[in-house]
């Protein structure tokens, strides 16, 4: 490490989403019977999160748009590959994750916001989002493309797509079974054995991103009813919002613990044992819970160890496969980072996501890290990130010094506006308490569901 070098960011979260006029340029003909559907569903979906979105960010701009980076347009970058570089210039960034879905617009098919469509039309639309991703920001070493996922149904078709992402530049593709459809077996299942050796032989990357687990349809649905009952008594758009944040966005889609469930399937059920090249990304979803589950996970596997395919402790499998991409860090996670484990944080934005830290990353960054360790500061903000994706670090050292921050800047305690930290705490979540093991209680009975069923399989 250069002595006074700027620090490598390396964002573990942002996205994208293909815009709808060119739908019909990437998902293949024979599925354009589908896009009535999709069009109408749009027109649903934007109805619901424009208005939401607004409420929430129009009237604090003032407080957090000083540079009217965001009323300029910036999110555009979404599906724009200039104005997501220069924001993320603007902000320091020197890589960053290109996940799909933004509120914007839907996804072909593949999404829990989309309504539902039949298995080949899902794999039709999770094979356009990604020839449309590459077209739009492939071929960039700052932009790390993280494939989308379909139905997962047809393992030949899904194998082939991987060999495609990899083919492409891809790091990744979020982890099969992110949309649930009937007929998906779980993680251990051998059904995926092949899979997973391929995610292996191929070097890519498995995200088990936010929303992991969650059945076709229901957030569409929840939207769509939401929709009907504003209707029906003639309401506004403001009555649209307080009937959202009252039912699907009040605790049941950001509270949804499902993706945990990834977790120890594929540790208990012996995956890792079977393919020790594997590695697993957990981004978007905190990384608070992480102690005290794997605490549960270890207790279950002493208990079990006899039922189950797995040959190893879930903490030390953490270390060895896991990293937590945490978009966006709250402040207690940083005070709380040797109990989570420096080694296994990354940081992520979740541009242009209105809950994320941009258009205020670096704000945001220089109050989290006032005083935190050089060490734990280039870790977190981008070494573990580096090394878990391999990627080249004089090559992301050298973009840092033309765009990152000095170690000074983000950990010297610059005064940040407390309006903006007041408004990140709404935002973002930044002030949130850690969650520890409050939720334990909640995971026990899927846990047990799977240790049950694990034991009927040896």
């Amino acid at each position: 490490m250069t002595v006074n070098a700027k620090l490598s960011i390396v964002s573990a979260d942002g996205h994208s989403v293909m815009p709808t006029e060119l739908w019909s340029e990437y998902l293949e003909p024979e599925f354009h019977e589908h896009l009535p559907q999709m069009e109408a569903d749009q027109a649903i979906n934007a109805r619901a999160m424009i208005p939401l979105n607004d409420s929430m960010m129009v009237p604090a701009l003032e407080v957090f748009d000083t540079d009217a980076a965001y009323r300029d347009g910036g999110w555009n970058g979404a599906w724009d590959r200039d104005i997501r570089l220069a924001q993320m210039d603007r902000e320091g960034i020197a890589a960053e994750f290109v996940h799909h879905g933004f509120f914007r617009v839907n996804d072909l098919a593949f999404s829990v916001m989309n309504d539902t469509f039949p298995a080949a039309m899902v794999d039709a639309g999770s094979r356009a989002h990604d020839r449309w991703a590459y077209d739009t920001f492939g071929g960039d070493e700052r932009l790390l493309l993280v494939g989308s996922i379909g139905s997962c149904l047809d393992r030949d078709a899904l194998l082939t797509q991987l060999r495609w992402v990899a083919d492409h530049g891809f790091i990744g593709t979020y982890a099969p079974g992110f949309l649930s459809m009937p007929g998906q077996p779980p993680l251990d299942d051998e059904y995926w054995d092949p899979v997973w050796a391929t995610y292996a032989e191929l070097g890519l990357k498995v995200i088990v991103h936010a929303g992991w687990g969650m059945a076709q349809g229901y957030a569409f649905g929840e939207i769509a009813k939401a929709c009907e009952v504003v209707d029906a008594k003639n309401g506004t758009d403001m009555d649209l919002i307080m009937e959202l944040v009252s039912g699907l966005f009040s605790s049941q889609f950001f509270a949804d613990l499902g993706h945990r469930r990834a977790l120890w399937q594929l540790m208990l059920g012996g995956v890792f044992d079977r393919h020790p090249d594997l590695k697993v990304m957990f981004t978007e979803v905190r990384a608070d819970w992480i102690p005290a589950t794997l605490e549960l996970l270890d207790q279950a596997f002493e208990t079990h160890r006899a039922d189950l395919p797995s040959t190893q402790r879930p903490s030390d499998l953490w270390d060895a496969h896991c990293l937590a991409g945490v978009s966006f860090l709250h402040k207690v996670e940083i005070e709380r980072r040797a109990e989570i484990g420096v080694d296994r944080m990354s940081f992520g934005r979740d541009y242009p996501h209105a809950e994320g830290t941009w258009p205020n990353t670096l704000d945001y960054l220089r109050d989290l890290f006032a005083g935190v360790s050089e060490s734990d500061t280039r870790k977190i903000l981008g070494e573990n990130l580096i090394g878990f994706l391999g990627l080249d670090a004089a090559r992301m050292a050298a973009i840092a010094e033309r765009v990152g921050p000095t170690v000074d800047e983000v950990t010297g305690g610059g005064a940040v506006d407390p309006a903006l930290i007041e408004h990140l705490g709404t935002r973002c979540g930044y002030d949130k308490p850690f969650e520890g093991d409050s939720r334990i209680d909640e995971l026990a009975p899927m846990l047990d569901e799977d240790l049950a069923r694990l034991a009927g399989t040896r």
